[in-house]
């Protein structure tokens, strides 16, 4: 549908008929169109980042600089489906209130502008810098789909961009691209970071079913190091979008690299995925430590996020090292589904921003992944539940399905301990832990509008919970107008989902067989991001 000049009107229409027709506005009616209905429509995320019109997938160029975390992420903005990508932008002072800004940067005649990072060129090795301004630099991936659609086999390059105003304007690299492809499909999705000890930027790329690794002085001239991960991990899928950082375990202190690298298809529970690996760096090859290995034979893998709606997710870089958190983010969204979801005037959104850990379990090392702290800036007053509360009960809170639970639970429970979400059709979401088969799960099969496509419904639970038996079952669950999101265990088991209910879920009840099950919870209501 193209209405040009009656951009709210669209919109009604759209609303009114549930239609999945892409909407086409020109910039001019995309900014008319930040009216009322904007932040208000079904299934619109209150406390997650979503554009405010059109389509948007993986998060990109991550960067924190002078007060602002910088979000860029891949944008269609002509329509709600998959096209053309650009970088959309947007910035927080803090994590959860962002400011969407005009659009960073769009396709030229070198191809699309498909997922990528950014850093802060400190010592303006780039040269791209001014007199005591540091630019900001973007690494992305050129996707020239005209020469893909000849056959060739080059069509994927990398390109940089820079901005010595905040980000607020870029200028494409006149000598662009800084890597051409080598003769490989799936060559993309560059992140690039600062190797102190060698003095050197690293990149990484997700080339098909591995990664390589670029060196450069210059951010300009790159040089091959090596590859890794053709014989180690799940190759269900294609690998993209790949993260590489330095993290201290906790408690020892010691230094452990971790490599991101998301897949699709191949994810635990179908579809997308992201999976891990925890090694060494030396400034060439990454290699997997011993504690590790075992692990991620071929065709194994250990996942960051067993839901199914947690995919290309990346971190911040140039994070204040006085702060010291590795900050993630991922696109909450699976392909099976994700250009079908039953939004119109936009179409799909960001997880929570999480603080990335990493642990030494029996098992080898396993990160850990938390709400960041900024989130109780959105926080209203706790409640706290009683046994009452394993009867269903209004959820408190304006709006009520917007919050946080806390729940604890005796680890010799029996059946399924958590939580259960209902609203007035009778349509029910659960979230938990299945005691007789040790792990947790989400089940959305009725949790409203799931016909639009039938990987919609597919089961959704973890690898065996693998913590002691005497300690209590925790849970931290996030709940938003249309998604979930399970922190279990202190965040070493993660999932993310999520749903469409015909009308939001206003009801909750805790699962559990009997009251001695169930130790202590609490909800916490949470203010808009929009207001």
């Amino acid at each position: 549908m193209y209405v040009k000049g009656w951009p709210i009107l669209a919109l009604i229409i759209s609303v009114i008929l549930g239609c999945d027709t892409p909407i086409e506005t020109s910039g001019a009616d995309r900014e008319e169109s930040s009216g009322e209905l904007v932040f208000q429509e079904q299934h619109r995320p209150q406390i997650h980042f979503s554009p405010k019109v059109q389509w948007t997938n993986d998060p990109n160029g991550m960067v924190y600089f002078e007060g602002e975390y910088h979000l860029f992420f891949q944008h269609y903005p002509d329509s709600n489906v998959w096209g053309p990508m650009h970088w959309g932008h947007a910035v927080s002072p803090d994590l959860v209130h962002w400011e969407e800004l005009p659009i960073a940067l769009y396709p030229d005649s070198l191809g699309y502008i498909f997922s990528g990072s950014a850093v802060v060129d400190w010592q303006n090795s780039s040269g791209l810098g001014s007199e005591g301004q540091p630019p900001l630099v973007a690494i992305y991936t050129y996707h020239d789909d005209k020469a893909r659609n000849t056959g060739s086999l080059t069509y994927q390059t990398q390109g940089i961009a820079y901005s010595i105003d905040k980000g607020r304007t870029w200028a494409k690299y006149e000598g662009n691209p800084v890597i051409q492809n080598p003769g490989i499909e799936d060559f993309r999705d560059p992140k690039v970071i600062w190797d102190a000890a060698r003095e050197q930027w690293v990149m990484v790329l997700a080339v098909q079913d591995h990664t390589s690794f670029y060196g450069s002085k210059d951010l300009k001239t790159w040089t091959f190091l090596s590859d890794f991960g053709s014989k180690s991990g799940n190759h269900g899928g294609v690998w993209e979008c790949p993260d590489l950082f330095l993290v201290a375990v906790e408690e020892t202190g010691e230094q452990k690299w971790v490599l991101l690298l998301s897949i699709n298809p191949g994810g635990p529970n179908g579809g997308s995925a992201t999976q891990y690996f925890v090694g060494d760096f030396d400034g060439t090859y990454f290699t997997l430590d011993e504690a590790f290995q075992e692990d991620v034979s071929e065709e194994q893998a250990v996942w960051l996020d067993y839901g199914k709606d947690n995919y290309a997710g990346v971190t911040w870089s140039d994070i204040p090292e006085e702060d010291g958190r590795r900050i993630f983010i991922g696109w909450m969204s699976n392909w099976q589904y994700a250009r079908e979801v039953p939004t119109t005037i936009w179409r799909n959104a960001m997880t929570i921003p999480r603080s990335l850990s990493l642990v030494k379990e029996e098992e080898g090392y396993r990160l850990r992944a938390m709400p960041v702290e900024e989130v109780n800036l959105l926080a209203g007053t706790p409640v706290s539940l009683d046994h009452r509360a394993l009867e269903t009960s209004i959820l408190p809170g304006d709006p009520p399905e917007v919050g946080r639970f806390e729940l604890s639970f005796d680890a010799k429970s029996q059946g399924i301990i958590g939580l259960e979400l209902s609203n007035e059709q009778g349509e029910t979401l659960v979230i938990g832990w299945n005691a007789e088969e040790n792990t947790y799960l989400i089940d959305r099969q009725n949790s409203g509008n799931t016909q639009f496509n039938e990987a919609f419904v597919d089961d959704q639970q973890t690898a065996l919970r693998t913590a002691e038996r005497e300690l209590p079952v925790k849970m931290t669950i996030l709940l938003d107008m249309a998604s979930v999101e399970l922190f279990a265990d202190d965040g070493k088991t993660v999932m993310t989902s999520i749903h469409f209910p015909t009308s939001p879920f206003s009801s909750f009840r805790i699962l559990s067989k009997t009251e001695e099950q169930f130790l202590e919870g609490t909800w916490t209501p949470m203010n808009s991001i929009w207001n």
